[in-house]
This record gives structure tokens, sequence and C-alpha cells, in this order.
């Protein structure tokens, strides 16, 4: 640690955004919701910032070289918006009088996607912000600190710094090694109930007489921006909770990041009913690699004004694997959660976190329930493995 200089700013605008880019873009598993215009849009949106329970600390490893690392991590007084679910733990603390806020969290808010979350020149580095981390949320009397979704090179680091390993599952679907020809091809490769399943589902939408168009990068007008907001508003709200990103920050994504948002609407007797927003982004951008880059894309936020059967799979799953495998995509991420999406060929991924506990006792009781956790998660993984939708060789 005294090989660097530890900085620490409360706001995105106090950090220089090329350099901040420029070390995200050597990480293998960068995404487009690591950048500093993203970053910045969620918080001068006040979609999370202090007031909303996302108050943010910008940390920055320096030598004479220049940022060797960096990470942003939020003091929150609540889990919400964060998809790694500790409110047991939270209640267990409440229940002995011991306050579970304020905590740290570093994650990208709202953003259930793994990337790197620790941004380092070299593993050196890495270690060097992982401890730092730590350090900090002793000196800020935190009561834990959680990393979300990030890479093995994260966890290496975490671990060495005395952080525990927990994992969650979700769903990605992968393009053949060849890139399917179509869609029809992709149901090919899939057993003969699922590919069933899929067309009478497909079919359904069609028969009521909805009909899509897709919009990418600049692309997407002002209108569909705004109409999309009403689909993802209504949402929420249908769950009783207002949305977490306010309008301020898709206007922001149309204006900064255009490039990384493709758009589906859903379209009955020339009104629009639905909609889904993906996002965009290309992975393995490491300097001098002989790969090339992997095109991903990540399911985000839908929503519906119109009720119709199935319309939910067409637009949020059907509808972006078909671009996908038009435009040589990779790999579709479904975000947090859903087994229904393996009936969609979006198979089980183990994703993971770290957390640190500071409370002796609590780190101990963690420690051996996050034990017993692991062992079910494999048990699940091994159970879904029985649901593989694709044909068998």
């Amino acid at each position: 640690m005294d090989d660097y200089v530890i900085q620490v700013v409360t706001s995105p605008l106090d950090v220089d955004a090329t350099t901040w880019d420029a070390l995200l873009d050597s990480q293998p598993f960068a995404t487009p919701f690591m950048r500093h215009t993203y970053l910045s849009a969620l918080h001068t949106s006040g979609s999370a910032c202090a007031r909303t329970g996302w108050d943010p600390r910008f940390i920055l490893l320096s030598d004479e070289q220049g940022l060797a690392a960096a990470t942003v991590l939020y003091i929150k007084d609540h889990s919400m918006g964060e998809y790694v679910f500790d409110w047991a733990w939270a209640r267990a603390y409440q229940q002995h009088g011991v306050p579970y806020y304020p905590k740290g969290v570093v994650a990208v808010p709202f953003t259930p996607v793994p990337g790197s979350r620790l941004l380092a020149r070299d593993s050196t580095a890495r270690a060097a912000l992982a401890k730092a981390l730590v350090g900090l949320a002793e000196q800020w009397e935190l009561s834990s600190l959680h990393l979300l979704f990030g890479t093995e090179d994260d966890f290496e680091a975490c671990l060495n710094a005395q952080m525990q390993l927990r994992h969650t599952v979700q769903f990605h679907w992968e393009n053949s090694a060849e890139g399917y020809l179509d869609f029809d091809a992709f149901l090919a490769s899939l057993s003969q109930e699922k590919r069933k399943k899929i067309r009478q589902e497909r079919r359904k939408v069609q028969e009521a007489g909805v009909q899509f168009r897709h919009a990418a990068g600049a692309e997407i007008s002002a209108e569909d921006w705004a109409f999309f907001y009403r689909c993802y508003e209504r949402t929420y709200l249908e769950h009783g909770n207002p949305p977490y990103l306010k309008p301020e920050f898709f206007r922001q994504m149309a204006q900064v990041m255009p490039e990384n948002w493709l758009l589906f609407i859903a379209e009955r007797d020339g009104r629009s009913i639905a909609s889904s927003l993906i996002g965009l982004g290309q992975q393995g951008n490491v300097p001098d690699g002989d790969q090339p880059l992997a095109k991903v894309a990540y399911g985000r936020y839908w929503g519906a004004l119109e009720r119709v059967d199935c319309l939910h799979f067409e637009a949020c799953y059907y509808q972006p694997l078909q671009w996908c495998i038009t435009q040589g995509y990779q790999r579709f991420e479904g975000g947090a959660q859903g087994e229904h999406k393996m009936a969609r060929a979006l198979l089980p991924v183990k994703t993971s976190s770290t957390h640190w506990i500071a409370h002796p006792e609590f780190s101990n009781a963690i420690a051996n329930y996050l034990e017993r956790e692991g062992q079910g998660i494999e048990n699940y993984m091994e159970e879904l493995e029985t649901r593989n939708p694709f044909r068998k060789s």
C-alpha cells in the first residue's frame, strides 16, 4: 500500500473520464455499465445518489505512472437495487440490536450484470485496491463491505483481503460456435418439446395482431424513448414501487451512450403497446489480445400498456435472440434469476459476490451460512442441468 496514493472523491464529476475509461477498457470483462458516462448519468439524474441511498465514493489508487486502480463504493442505508440479497442478515442484526446500516457496496446500481468491478493496471494494483476498500470500510465504521457481480480477478483480490465468497445463479444464452444461421436453426438445436413450446408462444403473439419493430443507437427517437419510459414506469408502479431510474437518466443515455442501446417496440392496430430495452457491449478488449471482441447483449427493462398472452417472452427473449443471431452476437445475458428462462434456451451460469463483515461473531455466522448456501447452489446447478433444453447429441 505504501507504493500507492489513495484518493477518495464523492462525485463522478471529480474523476477524469478519459483516465477512468482507459483503465476500464484494459479489463477483459469491461461492460458499458462501468463507463464514466453511465455512472455519471446515474448520479446527476438523481437515480443513484445520496438522496436515494446510494452515496458514492470513488476510490482512486495512483503511483508515479498515474492511475493504477479505481472503483466506486456506495455507502447505503438500505439493500434495494442490488440483486444479491442480504435482507436476512439485516434482520439478524436488528434482532440483536446491532446496526447493519450503513454498509458499503461495490456495484453498479440496479444492474446485476457480471463484469470488472476493481479496475486495475495489474494484479498487484488490484490487490492493493481490495485491501484499501476493507481499510476504508473499517475507518468509516461500516458494518460490512459487499462486491457484487465481479470477476474471478476481483474475487481473488477480495479473498486475499479476507472477504467471503458467495454464489448466485443467472441465465445466459450463448450463440453456437459457428453462429446460428437464423432463428429456425437455433430452434432446431432444441429438444422437440421446447421447440414446440417456443413456436406456440410466438404464434399467440402473432395471432393477436402484434408486430415488432426495433431501433438501435441514434435510430431510437425521442418519441421512442418517451414511450419506453411509460412502459418501464408502468412495470414498477404495477408492483407498488416507483421506478429506480429517472427520465433524465434515459435522456442522458440517448445523448452520451446511444450506441449501447437497442429498443424493441410492439405495435398493434397502429399503436405502440409494449417495449423492451437491451444493452449492448463488447468484452475481451485486453490490449494486444489475440482473440476478437465478443459482442454481448444484456436484457435490461421492459413494460407493456396492454395485456397480450406471451408478449413478455416475445419482447424480452425471442425478439432479442433473433436480433443477436442476425447480428452475430455471442451472448445474451437475461438478467437476475428466473428459471423460466431455461425453457427459452438461457442456461444457468454461476455468478458471485464477496463480503466482508466487521462484527466478528456475525462474520463467523455468515461464513457458516455461506458454506451451506454454496453447497445448495451446487446442488441447484446440478438439478438445472437435468433440464437442459437442447437436444442430446
